[in-house]
């Protein structure tokens, strides 16, 4: 147990006006102090230290909340970026990157096709057996593998080989109504790679940067297709990747399959990323792809979006304590990498400063990423009396050991900020994108039905998340205007896409 940091605080002569919040660069949080005398110190009382805690929430509350005008900013912010990053301007915040995928998978494809998942800490490996038009997808297989720690931070062989020795076992599995047609064909795969790639074609991207907690040394500046392709070889794997697309990119590919009307995906899960289909010919940007079709998916990266976020000292300091500081500020506040980590910060800041936890800090409430994102959807949908099942993660999870009821709900409440900031700036993202499109088509698209495709392990599970979603979109489109944009799950959008993508894009057809 690590014992907790001497505080500064009043006297009790002191007058209540007197008490102010700063930031301590040392401790990263905010801490009392008397603008009297910042030296007086003093036991710690019951009833300033309940004073102190409810402050110090209202303080964090107000600072990470998202009114109406904040939302406005963050979406009119958003669309500006979207803007400058599809157009010539250097040094745009939004990359903006063309998919190269020219046309949508009609519904005539059949055959046996498979697809790669890489996005996060997990990935997928799929097959899809499908019929043409009238039977569509028949049938599906898949299985999901953990990624090891180690490799996360190891190097591109060691990554890529693991990936290709787990997608060898899930071939050797295939059943009779899996069979590739005799002949020199090789299985196609279309590969889902869900980090920032310039694409070069529909097969082929150079990987920009890591995120998501990935950082692979000697990948960056290397096609990844080459990557895959080589270890596949090393494994004597007869395989091939025809579509090479972000996990945004499948779930539009593999929404729109099914419904016309989808014109925007979004991923929420591990990281966050959000595409669209675009006019190729209003846009410079994308004239150079010489491409047959009017419409083009555009992979915004939209994780790497900072402009106008109400941020906390503690999303700060996370940030400085990442492998990757000052970048994918977007991601950090609304992904389910992060929010978990930002409770616990909040949490431990609290526990440091005032009486939340009693006299003594647990050594799991000091350990970064201990408090996982699951577990604080599980607190906030405790509805028994003594909030037990709060009391339970904060024992398994932060070593924390009978705390008050009053503790427990001060949790709750850190929870339900963080995850309600989360959800209403994710909204904004989505309205953002929406004004776009609606001021490029002078109005015509938010006068019909549209649909924003969603996925992600975040969404799914996360029932209060899509509901903050869907309020801030209401808030800012208004009743009538949000009436006419249908945000749906894609349900299993990404894996399905992509076996799609690499079906209508066969280099045997």
């Amino acid at each position: 147990m690590k014992r907790r940091q001497d505080i500064s605080y009043f006297h009790s002569p002191l007058p209540l006006n007197t008490m102010h919040f700063v930031i301590s660069p040392s401790a990263g949080c905010f801490k009392a102090v008397s603008w009297r005398n910042r030296n007086i110190t003093a036991p710690r009382s019951t009833e300033i230290s309940s004073v102190s805690t409810s402050s110090f929430l209202s303080d964090f509350q107000s600072k990470c909340a998202t009114p109406l005008p904040v939302l406005k900013q963050v979406a009119d912010a958003m669309e500006s970026d979207l803007r400058s990053g599809i157009s010539t301007v250097a040094g745009a915040s939004l990359p903006m990157l063309p998919s190269y995928v020219d046309s949508l998978p009609s519904g005539n494809e059949t055959g046996i096709f498979y697809a790669l998942d890489l996005g996060g800490t997990n990935f997928r490996v799929l097959r899809v057996l499908l019929r043409g038009k009238e039977k569509r997808v028949v049938d599906t297989e898949y299985d999901v593998v953990t990624i090891p720690q180690e490799l996360m931070l190891g190097t591109t062989e060691e990554l890529f080989d693991f990936i290709a020795s787990r997608l060898a076992l899930f071939v050797e599995k295939e059943g009779d109504r899996f069979q590739i047609p005799k002949g020199n064909i090789k299985r196609e795969i279309g590969f889902t790679f869900s980090f920032p790639v310039r694409q070069t074609s529909i097969d082929s991207g150079i990987l920009i940067k890591w995120t998501k907690g990935f950082k692979v040394s000697g990948t960056a500046g290397r096609d990844v297709v080459a990557c895959l392709n080589e270890a596949m070889e090393r494994r004597k794997l007869d395989m091939c990747v025809s579509a090479l697309v972000n996990d945004t990119v499948s779930t539009i590919a593999g929404a729109h399959y099914w419904d016309n009307d989808v014109m925007i995906a979004v991923i929420l899960g591990t990281g966050t990323n959000a595409c669209y289909i675009e006019d190729i010919s209003a846009n410079p940007k994308l004239r150079h792809l010489n491409s047959t079709s009017e419409k083009t998916i555009i992979n915004t990266e939209w994780g790497a979006f900072s402009s106008n976020l109400p941020l906390t000292v503690f999303d700060k300091d996370m940030d400085i304590a990442s492998i990757n500081p000052g970048e994918q500020i977007f991601e950090k506040t609304i992904s389910g990498m992060y929010l978990g980590e930002i409770v616990r910060r909040v949490l431990l800041c609290m526990a440091e400063t005032t009486e939340l936890f009693g006299d003594s800090i647990p050594e799991k409430l000091t350990t970064p990423f201990s408090l996982k994102t699951p577990d604080l959807w599980t607190m906030q949908q405790d509805n028994s009396d003594e909030l037990t099942v709060v009391e339970s993660i904060l024992e398994e999870s932060l070593g924390v050991y009978n705390p008050s009821l009053h503790s427990k709900k001060v949790v709750v409440e850190v929870c339900n900020s963080i995850v309600t900031r989360g959800g209403r700036l994710a909204g904004a993202g989505i309205v953002g994108i929406l004004q776009k499109l609606n001021e490029d088509s002078k109005g015509a698209v938010l006068k019909k039905r549209i649909v924003v495709a969603m996925d992600g392990g975040l969404y799914v599970k996360h029932p209060h998340y899509r509901i903050h979603i869907e309020d801030a979109v209401s808030e800012l489109l208004g009743p009538e205007i949000s009436n006419n944009v249908v945000i749906e799950h894609s349900k299993d959008g990404s894996g399905i896409g992509a076996a799609l993508l690499a079906a209508s894009n066969s280099k045997y057809n």
